[in-house]
């Protein structure tokens, strides 16, 4: 069953130049990172000084709107990035990219490179569909804090990612819960590349492209399906 994702009236209204790209793919093979991802990471990071050209990820035309939108909702995106533009600063730094697992790191590679906001999330662990909301300040989103089980809550009027369960991830694609998150075990994903204008449709389709054939190129025989674009404008 293919997952249904919506995007509520009230982010279309705070974010019109919105785009999203969605992959789903059944019969991933997953593990610890290898050789040849972390090679992907390396080449993602040198792609994206090539691409800043000595600027900070920050002066990037796309990552100033995302700053532009989490201001709007009241986020403070100095302190709390998108999470391409915390992924694009690690890569610059002398401690460089995490290695996670074999799909986040398929996922973190296109997202550095690309300066595009992707996240991956656990199939089997979503229950119901996914919506991008406003919050109210009454959903619950269950994290883990000094190594035991907490409770939060957004922000009312916060973007979020969630399920018929709770909230999947806070303030946009800032921090993922780990309820849903892909670990070794994971079999099936969606992967979610998000993108605001000035950023050309075009270069979501293409990044999409990229991931889904590195998501082929390591899990033969994998179903993957790229959907369309969807808008808010």
């Amino acid at each position: 069953m293919t997952l249904t994702l919506t995007v509520s009236d009230g982010v279309r209204a705070l974010a019109p130049g919105f785009t999203h790209v969605a992959i789903e793919a059944h019969g991933l093979l997953n593990g610890p990172s290898t050789e040849a991802s972390s090679a992907l990471l390396d080449d993602a990071a040198r792609r994206l000084a090539a691409r800043l050209g000595g600027r900070a990820p920050h002066e990037d035309p796309h990552m100033a709107a995302w700053r532009e939108t989490y201001t709007a909702f009241g986020s403070k995106p100095s302190r709390t990035r998108n999470s391409a533009e915390a992924l694009a600063k690690r890569a610059l730094s002398d401690t460089g990219l995490p290695r996670i697992n074999l799909l986040v790191d398929l996922y973190n590679a296109v997202s550095v490179a690309r300066l595009i906001p992707v996240g991956g999330e656990d199939l089997d662990r979503i229950e119901g569909g996914m919506r991008l909301i406003r919050a109210t300040g009454g959903e619950e989103f269950v994290t883990v804090a000094g190594g035991e089980e907490s409770v939060e809550h957004p922000d009312a009027g916060e973007v979020v990612w969630c399920d018929d369960r709770g909230v999947t991830c806070r303030r946009w694609n800032w921090r993922q819960g780990p309820r849903t998150r892909l670990t070794e075990r994971t079999t099936s994903g969606i992967f979610l590349l998000e993108s605001m204008a000035p950023l050309p449709v075009a270069e979501v389709q293409e990044a999409a492209g990229e991931l889904a054939e590195l998501l082929a190129k390591f899990s033969p025989g994998a179903e993957i399906d790229v959907r369309a674009p969807e808008s808010c404008a």
